[in-house]
């Protein structure tokens, strides 16, 4: 799913004052203006600790390019800063101010100004302010926003009564979130994306002078005050100035219950009056207002109490706190009724555009604080990939979403959203979080139990924080490992995904759904319907992808067998939710061609729906309706008509409610349809117990990221690694041996997590908590030691481990053609080459996918596909060391070069470097006997067939398989490989006899 880069929020328009005007009109008793940047040379081009002007941006072409210009026209001086820019994720620049100094002190001012020069392109920029905290790298964020709808020279005057503090990202932990202004460390410019321009900027500095009015606000602790009908609700009203000085002047603020559909004297007593805070009040002080109503006895929808404040010599709070009395009586309330007649009942109460709102999901980035959730109905938020609160704490992430479910209860019916995430391997949003091998890596333990146990931990820690809903499982089924999403599938054999689908289980709890309700229990969605990892190389027409959302041609006996057959077992299993692919289906010989999958009826509503039985609700991925065909219109009705029940529209989810509103008024979307879709979400929400428990339990926060969690993800790194070669037994280590370890991801917690950790592309380094595989070898009580680019000396040591592969990626931006390919880097081939060529080597590859080694495997004395093991390195180590055996098994065909790709098992033609199902073991005894052993072991396995023993049956052809994988280790044809691969294709089938006689015949052609 794509998700967001860097996005500034606010967008407060400010005042721009002509050039002509020889500045700006000043107050007679206005300071002088205090210059913050006058572009003369004066402050260098530099990073932190030093003072100085940087840039930055989401990728190498994004940040702009920066110099001090001499200009005839400057403002200011004789120099202004000018760039040239060019952005298709974000960009701009920043001056921070010397960490190694006092902060400046900008709160006797009334604002910051500076001189644009405009470039008449309508595009908005961001400015935004560093307050508080240790650096300008550690502070909190403040922002705006100006548009450059203007040519030349201007003055833009920005109050600090504009700057917003930013919810969509803060790169570090919470301060106070007041903007203080006594401690400030400097100011950064988001420049337009999607517009190549250039831009000159001068003479920054403070101006006017602050003013009681503009440095005192008056708040409340809340906007919405739920109460049951006959209490008294208690709002709270604080001032607070900026730099938390004592009032100059005495602030008022008149109040008065008055419109909202409650009525005065019938339903809440009259409230009106008004408090005072005198002259040198305290920051910080708090008065209460007493909000009673009045019971009936008639059962009502909720209703609600808007408190006017009127507010004299401070700001007034940014919203009408509104007091609501809950709704009472109605059958959807009572939760002895079955969930059906619930649903029914709260239906038929529903008007259209409540409907509407329910079938919207918006990013919690786009809607600040949570007002727009009751003014359009909202029935869902998400959090993008890297879209998390300030801290990104497990408390925080509950308080965030307790305060947008509060915001539902000022809606009539109090429907609860569902809040959902992408953990797709563990809580992987949240720092500290156990996070688990991906899937992939899942896919090579065999070990359908442990994905349960993962899926289990996985809803645990996710629940804990306030969240219901999970967009995971992946089950696809990936056939080309060119595509940037390999590493989310558990494998290229849909008999080998299916049964990894225990995860299910783990996440949702029992099929009926009655687990829901649970607090260590999730609703998981089965993606991405229908075909995405069999989109063709070159297809895509997104951006720079190459294979990622192109399009799956195949015929419809293909798509039954490979692609469909995962989604009947998750709908046996009682998935939740289902979530369409970007990419496009093309059925040979059906005469449509390629088509979105978000506009085929024909699949969502005829196969999944009708044919399987699905009675979730589908729900799109991000932003997946703009690739549809036609206007917007066509786009939203085409998909509602499809048979997707809601929308994922993070940043245009007005528009979207409003079409669809406009679309079923005029006929175009049913009324059927769109009760059909609100039908199943709420099914969902009730099954969750969102009604009567719409806030976090956070009771089970204390074991995010516990010991008992991360067991369960080390012994999933554990059984995930896959031996392919073992020469001379070099693994297990001993730890008597002296080790030198060398490679880009020994030490390296974010290239072994990968992508979708913490951000959605995900980073190098140590960017949560966990343990590195070199942590892991060293805590195994190995004698070793690490040179990360081999270039200490060689000499003196028994062995070498050389762990190399991947840096973190996600979806198409991991697309090879796309900046990438399969091949080490130079510096990891150079590691490995010297490593090897001084000692006997075992080479570990962290990756999301195959990396073709095979000119090197000859000077490799054994090889590890670590695939990407998660945060427990110590998994790893276990292996490595001995601690637990080698078990693990290809997920997918190993290649032996990129022109073979695709290439799975059941090809005809079939000469990997590694055959699906391949993997050496470790401290297990091989049987013996040979070709009589296996004949015996194919008797066994033919008896398991007629009497429908799959443990004896499985138990045989694996005692049959380590056999005959003994003698091909020595090196592997296709006329041994792919038998072989056949034989594990069967063995996840159920077909033990056959798996025993395709092993057979590879040891024959040994």
């Amino acid at each position: 799913m794509r998700r967001t880069a860097l996005l500034a929020s606010a967008a407060l328009l400010v005042g721009l004052l002509p050039l002509a005007a020889a500045g700006t009109v000043a107050a007679a008793d206005d300071p002088a203006p205090v210059p913050v940047d006058r572009f003369e040379g004066e402050v260098p081009f530099a990073t932190q600790p030093a003072e100085g002007i940087f840039t930055w941006g989401g990728d190498a072409d994004d940040p702009p390019t920066l110099a001090l210009t001499a200009r005839s026209d400057a403002p200011e001086g004789d120099k202004v800063l000018s760039g040239d820019y060019d952005i298709s994720g974000y960009g701009g620049f920043t001056h921070d101010f010397a960490a190694g100094l006092p902060a400046h002190d900008w709160s006797a001012g009334k604002g910051i100004r500076f001189w644009w020069d405009g470039q008449n392109n309508a595009k908005k920029i961001s400015f935004e302010i560093k307050d508080g905290g240790a650096n300008g790298e550690a502070s909190e964020l403040w922002t705006t926003s100006f548009t450059d709808d203007f040519t030349g020279w201007k003055q833009i005057e920005i109050p600090f009564t504009d700057f917003v503090y930013r919810t969509d990202y803060q790169p570090v932990g919470g301060i106070d979130q007041v903007l203080g202004l006594t401690q400030m460390w400097g100011y950064a410019l988001t420049l337009p994306v999607g517009v190549q321009g250039r831009f000159a900027m001068d003479d920054v500095e403070l101006y006017g002078k602050a003013d009681q009015s503009l440095r005192a606000s008056v708040t409340t602790d809340s906007a919405v005050y739920p109460v049951k009908e006959g209490a008294a609700a208690t709002v709270r009203l604080s001032v607070a100035t900026t730099g938390s000085a004592p009032l100059d002047e005495p602030v008022t603020v008149a109040y008065e219950g008055a419109g909202g559909t409650a009525e005065s004297g019938k339903d809440y007593a009259p409230v009106k009056g008004e408090v005072t805070f005198p002259a040198g009040t305290v920051s910080g002080t708090s008065r209460t207002i007493r909000v009673s109503t009045l019971k009936d006895r008639s059962a009502e929808a909720a209703e609600t109490i808007p408190l006017k404040l009127t507010v004299t010599g401070a700001k007034a709070p940014a919203e009408t706190p509104q007091v609501v009395i809950d709704a009472h009586g109605l059958p959807y309330l009572d939760p002895k009724l079955p969930v059906k007649k619930r649903v029914a009942d709260l239906l038929s109460r529903m008007s259209l555009e409540e409907k509407a709102g329910q079938m919207t999901q918006a990013e919690r980035g786009a809607v600040g604080a949570g007002g727009d959730i009751a003014s359009y109905d909202l029935g869902s938020l998400l959090s993008g990939g890297g879209s998390t609160p300030t801290p990104n704490t497990p408390a925080a992430w509950a308080k965030m979403i307790d305060g947008y479910q509060l915001r539902t209860q000022a809606t009539r019916y109090q429907i609860p959203l569902i809040y959902g995430v992408d953990a797709v391997h563990g809580h992987n949003n949240l720092t500290g979080a156990t996070i688990m091998p991906h899937n992939i890596g899942i896919g090579a333990t065999r070990d359908p139990g442990l994905a349960e146990k993962a899926g289990a931990v996985t809803a645990a820690e996710v629940r804990a924080t306030g969240i219901p809903w999970d967009f995971a499982p992946c089950l696809c089924v990936t056939r080309d490992e060119r595509w940037g999403r390999s590493y989310e599938s558990f494998g290229e054999d849909p008999a080998l995904v299916k049964s990894m689908e225990t995860v299910i289980q783990g996440l949702q709890g029992a099929r009926d759904g009655s687990d829901l309700k649970d607090d260590d229990k999730v609703l998981a969605t089965a993606k991405h319907f229908v075909g995405d990892g069999g989109t063709e190389y070159g297809s895509s027409t997104t951006g720079s992808y190459t294979i990622d959302q192109g399009v799956t041609k195949v015929t419809r006996q293909q798509l039954e067998a490979v692609h469909l057959a995962p989604y009947q077992t998750a709908v046996d299993r009682g998935i939740g939710t289902v979530m369409p692919s970007y990419s496009s289906l093309d059925i040979l010989g059906d005469g449509q061609g390629p088509v979105k999958m978000h506009a085929r009826a024909d699949m969502i509503n005829g196969v999944l729906k009708g044919r399987m039985g699905f009675d979730g609700f589908v729900i799109s991925d991000w932003n997946a309706i703009d690739q549809l065909p036609g206007d917007y219109a066509s786009h939203v009705r085409t998909s509602v008509n499809a048979g997707v029940d809601m929308m994922m529209v993070p940043y245009s989810y007005k528009d979207f409610r409003t079409t669809l509103v406009d679309e079923a008024n005029a006929g175009r979307v049913s009324a059927k349809r769109i009760d059909d879709a609100v039908s199943r979400i709420l099914t969902q929400k009730f099954r969750l117990g969102l009604f009567e428990k719409p806030y976090a339990d956070t009771s089970g926060a204390a074991k995010i990221g516990s010991t008992a969690h991360r067991s369960v993800a080390r012994q999933a790194a554990a059984e995930s690694q896959v031996l392919l070669k073992n020469s001379a037994g070099v693994l297990p280590l001993k730890k008597s041996q002296k080790v030198y370890v060398a490679g880009s991801n020994a030490d390296d917690l974010g290239n072994q997590t990968g992508g979708w950790t913490i951000t959605w592309q995900g980073s190098s380094g140590k960017i949560t908590d966990g343990t590195t595989i070199l942590e892991g070898m060293k805590r195994a009580g190995g004698d070793v030691t690490y040179s990360k680019d081999a270039s200490a000396p060689t000499g003196g040591y028994d062995v070498g481990v050389v762990v190399v592969g991947e840096t973190p990626y996600a979806e198409g931006v991991g697309d090879v053609g796309n900046g990438n390919d399969l091949e080490l880097t130079a510096a990891d081939k150079a590691s490995v080459d010297k490593v090897c060529a001084a000692m006997k080597c075992a080479v570990l590859i962290v990756s999301g996918r195959p990396q073709l080694i095979g000119d090197r495997l000859g000077d490799i004395d054994a090889l590890v596909a670590s695939w990407l093991p998660g945060t427990e390195g110590d998994g790893v180590a276990d292996v490595l060391y001995g601690k637990r055996a080698f078990t693990g098994q290809l997920p997918v065909t190993w290649p032996k070069s990129q022109t073979q790709l695709p290439i799975n098992v059941g090809d005809t033609a079939y000469d990997p470097q590694f055959p699906y199902g391949w993997g050496l073991t470790t401290l297990t005894k091989v049987p013996e006997g040979g070709s009589a052993t296996l004949k015996a072991l194919a008797l066994l396995a033919a008896a398991a067939d007629r009497t429908g023993s799959d443990r004896v049956g499985r138990s045989a052809v694996a005692k049959a398989r380590l056999l005959v994988q003994q003698k091909l280790s020595s090196g592997l044809t296709p006329a041994t490989s792919k038998p072989f691969a056949d034989a594990d294709h069967l063995l996840l089938t159920g077909h033990y006899a056959e798996a025993v006689n395709k092993l057979t015949q590879a040891y024959r052609a040994a």
